[in-house]
């Protein structure tokens, strides 16, 4: 059964850390006439990367919503027969990368919760909240409760937003809850005819609008308007909330925007076909890779890529060096998470099981290698030494951000700070550890100017230490705040039935 998966760290003393994530991705689409099923299947095909833990739509036709979920990768929970049972003309759509709670069918979304007029609540959430602990207090005042033993900031958002939404109805509901939220939340929801998308007054983390020939979309990046054929709008502005019904499409104001979008999104979390705030984020990272090689040259016979997120800046690198490109690692992109634990000899492998040195290419070599980030330091490590034993004379490692310094707060899994080897080391030491013949980072001041956004506009806390929405006591906040303190609130739930009017949960596999 779905519910008896289980996930985590895999120990091993040489294995790779693995890449920074984020929360989720959302999508949402209103389009009468459409198979709205389908086309959330396919938004969410294009916002895999954002989160490989869990999947879910739900599908309302003006009198129910039904919710299907389940834990996996998009393509693993849904099959045609799904998707065709999952019929209406207002869909949302979410993978999950858990930031906040376990990985558990409980907590994957979009999240449901009916009101005292039965009305039924579909809640789709992308980011992290800060006052989840202040948002769980005032849910146990009004005499909500954790529902199955779920333990995430979304469904005390969406438990909060029900309850507001019996007597008032959900527009004036999230008009009222949603000033009350503080943190990073892009938010795709919906009763069982309207459509709502809702962008923390920071707009941390991306949002934008497309329009359908016969409907509406909105998504987590435009590449998943590409995707399914919608023409980009414009981007949900910080503080707006949209409903979109048959009377069209309304905007409202919570909050007064004070803008602060995610800089990593520019640097690893977005696809580079997405764009973020009129930037493309591929030109964004060829141009951080050029001026990364004004700041830090070296001589060398080849600049690589660690494939894929750095291939752009590598790119520009060489642009910007004269340095012939050229492909040296080979990644296997089949390999995702996994439940199946490796034996010692696999872990003693470590990062082979994603990427495979060319040794032709390698050998006799003067290399730049060009990554992304630098988190923990064991993924570079690894790589270097997988060169040097390809037969790379020299390996020069660049990195297209600065020192990751600081954990997010705000929908980026990271490792804690005592974790982060930029954290406890200069940058000879982060040098020696890894094991590179040199090491650069381009500065801050490179990536916001390649960037093209003003540096007033943009969080780069976990380079600073300076977090634009103020964060609580250490005790107050993290990703397993709310578990425990759920615990048999609401057990492990058996077969549960359709969500709609009077249900009080969604289909799951059997």
């Amino acid at each position: 059964m779905a519910d008896q998966f289980t996930t985590g760290p895999i120990p091993s003393f040489d294995q790779p850390e693995p890449e920074p994530r984020e929360e989720c991705g959302v999508f949402g689409v209103w389009a009468p006439g459409e198979e709205v099923a389908k086309l959330t299947y396919y938004g969410l095909y294009a916002l895999q990367h954002r989160g490989q833990e869990a999947a879910g739509i739900s599908v309302a036709d003006g009198h129910q919503i039904v919710v299907f979920k389940d834990l996996g990768l998009v393509s693993q929970v849904f099959d045609e027969q799904v998707l065709s049972s999952l019929r209406g003309h207002v869909a949302v759509g979410h993978c999950r990368y858990s930031t906040t709670g376990s990985t558990t069918w409980e907590n994957a979304q979009p999240t449901f919760r009916t009101t005292a007029t039965g009305s039924g609540l579909s809640l789709g959430h992308n980011g992290n909240l800060v006052n989840t602990a202040e948002l769980r207090d005032r849910a146990a005042e009004l005499g909500v409760k954790s529902r199955n033993g779920a333990t995430t900031d979304s469904d005390i958002m969406t438990a909060l937003l029900a309850a507001s939404a019996a007597d008032k109805g959900l527009e004036q509901a999230a008009l009222e809850v949603l000033p009350t939220i503080r943190g990073a939340y892009c938010l795709v929801f919906s009763d069982e005819s309207t459509l709502y998308a809702a962008r923390d007054p920071h707009g941390v983390r991306p949002l934008v609008l497309g329009r359908l020939e016969r409907g509406w979309v909105v998504a987590s990046e435009t590449a998943a308007l590409d995707i399914v054929g919608a023409s980009f709008v414009r981007e949900v502005e910080p503080g707006e909330l949209i409903a979109i019904d048959t009377d069209g499409l309304r905007s409202s104001r919570f909050a007064s925007p004070e803008p602060k979008g995610c800089l990593f999104e520019y640097v690893y979390l977005a696809r580079p076909d997405t764009s973020i705030s009129g930037r493309s984020v591929h030109a964004t990272r060829v141009e951080i890779g050029r001026r990364l090689a004004v700041e830090h040259p070296v001589e060398a016979d080849l600049v690589v890529p660690v494939p894929e997120s750095g291939t752009p800046a590598a790119i520009g690198y060489a642009q910007g060096s004269g340095i012939p490109f050229g492909t040296a690692l080979v990644k296997n992109a089949y390999v995702g998470r996994t439940f199946i634990q490796p034996s010692q000899t696999i872990r003693q492998l470590g990062i082979r099981l994603k990427l495979n040195p060319l040794r032709d290419v390698i050998r006799g070599k003067r290399l730049i290698v060009v990554d992304d980030s630098v988190v923990r330091g064991n993924t570079q490590r690894a790589l270097v030494r997988m060169l040097r034993e390809a037969g790379a004379l020299e390996v020069h490692v660049r990195i297209a951000s600065p020192p990751v310094q600081w954990p997010c707060f705000y929908g980026i899994d990271f490792a804690s700070r005592a974790e982060l080897v930029a954290n406890g080391l200069d940058l000879d030491g982060i040098r020696r550890s890894i094991g590179a013949d040199s090491l650069g980072y381009v500065s801050l001041d490179a990536l916001i100017a390649a960037s093209e956004q003003p540096k007033t506009r943009l969080c780069a806390a976990c380079f600073t230490g300076e977090y634009p929405i103020e964060l609580p006591d250490d005790a107050l906040i993290g990703k397993h705040l709310l578990e425990g303190i759920e615990k048999g609130v609401a057990g492990s739930a058996a077969p549960l039935q359709p969500a709609g009017y009077g249900a009080e949960d969604a289909l799951r596999r059997p």
